[in-house]
């Protein structure tokens, strides 16, 4: 394994010189351990609750410069976020991920309070266990792990934000743009994502689908239902353009995607009264789109099928901002370094996929390649979230596995 001479920071390093922040830590604590410090944070989108204070604090104390920074725009909460750095030469891989969690809901609901950390029956229980604070302390302790080794050619770091269930405009974004700017560069990045479907190991993600929201309006003139001539009642062009929508299918998927998906989440007309004909009819629908499209051409083919189903009918259709495309990491040298290491640690040689929702890998693939690899994913957002103690140290092991192949030749 190549080694650099020295383990710690140099004064070249982008980020400069941090002040510790209390003793230097003798032996790296367990992801268990970082685990229930985090989920005690209360860190609801956008709040933080003093989860990334404690990451950096940490990750100094153990030889990391680090450091805070919050990005704000109008209309949107601040967003506390995190970049730290060991090392200051190439390559540069990069541990992603944020410490926000969705709301716990009815916490009654919860067999344990949802911020408590529970460990019982061989589990940790609370928001944020899978996802994905959990993976965070994987990826931390096995890093921490690593650098006790000894010196290597090479430079860890981590991209926490806090801004992934939310907008994600104030986050992971800024974050990376953030680093650039500063001179920081990565050469490959590993998001702690739950990617697992049974098993810890099964299934890495090697890109994603694109989203796309749209908002249809359906015209029609209000009036009384006994008088049905005065009227034009919005309703009867609701089955046609429904059916131009959903048939025929957008695409039929490729070797890397699922076919694009489009759903109508949402159908509202207003209208308390049964003897009112209704004025409009309001659609919502959200598409989980492959690379076959990006949002230009959806949104033109979307607006070409509604105006085909609607005929006559007047109609308004907008869509939502977004930035969330498709994109894919080809497999090579990096998708197969990963593979390995879960098959060194569970003897599991993993699947590709691009299933699921989006993630912040979608902001990191534009600057390196970026895979995302983490716990199994059955109880994320659910409640009594939890993952098994055995899983999560298995997943610090395969990093730290990870950490080693690719520190080995320095890089895949």
């Amino acid at each position: 394994m190549k080694r650099r001479d020295s383990p710690l920071p140099t004064r070249h390093s982008p980020l400069g010189l941090l002040a510790m922040t209390g003793p230097v830590l003798s032996s790296p604590p367990s992801a268990l351990d970082i685990a229930r410090a985090l989920i005690a944070f209360p860190s609801v989108t956008p709040a933080d609750g003093g989860a990334l204070p404690y990451l950096r604090d940490l990750l100094v104390r153990s030889g990391f410069k680090a450091e805070l920074v919050t990005f704000r725009a109008p209309g949107t909460p601040d967003v506390l976020n995190l970049y730290a750095r060991f090392g200051s030469s190439a390559p540069n891989l990069a541990f992603a991920g944020h410490t926000d969690v969705v709301p716990p809901g009815d916490v009654s609901r919860w067999r344990f309070d949802p911020f408590s950390a529970t460990v019982a029956e061989g589990q940790l229980w609370g928001r944020g266990a899978c996802d994905m604070k959990g993976g965070i302390a994987a990826s931390i302790t096995a890093a921490l792990r690593f650098i006790g080794t000894g010196p290597f050619s090479g430079s860890i770091s981590f991209l926490i934000t806090g801004d992934e269930e939310g907008p994600s405009i104030n986050g992971a974004v800024k974050l990376i743009d953030w680093a650039l700017a500063r001179g920081e560069r990565f050469d490959h990045c590993i998001v702690s994502e739950p990617t697992c479907v049974t098993e810890l190991g099964d299934t890495i993600k090697n890109g994603r689908r694109g989203s796309l929201t749209g908002r249809l309006t359906l015209h029609g003139r209000q009036g009384h239902v006994a008088y049905p001539h005065i009227a034009d009642n919005p309703i009867r062009a609701l089955a046609p353009v429904l059916s131009a929508l959903f048939a025929p299918p957008l695409d039929s998927g490729g070797p890397d995607f699922e076919p694009s998906n489009l759903e109508v989440v949402s159908v509202d007309v207003g209208n308390p009264a049964a003897n009112v004909i209704p004025g409009e009819v309001r659609l919502v629908s959200n598409i989980r789109f492959n690379d076959a499209w990006t949002p230009e051409t959806l949104s033109a083919e979307i607006a070409r099928r509604v105006g085909a189903g609607a005929g006559d009918a007047r109609f308004s259709l907008t869509f939502d901002p977004t930035n969330a495309v498709a994109f894919l990491t080809k497999r090579g040298p990096f998708t197969d370094l990963l593979a390995a290491a879960i098959e060194d640690v569970t003897g599991r040689c993993p699947t590709l996929s691009t299933n699921g929702g989006t993630s912040d890998a979608r902001f990191i693939k534009a600057v390196c390649p970026v895979v995302e690899l983490g716990l199994v994913n059955a109880t994320i957002h659910a409640v009594d979230e939890r993952v098994p103690l055995e899983d999560l140290e298995g997943l610090t092991r395969i990093y730290e596995r990870a950490l080693e192949r690719y520190f080995a030749g320095s890089g895949p």
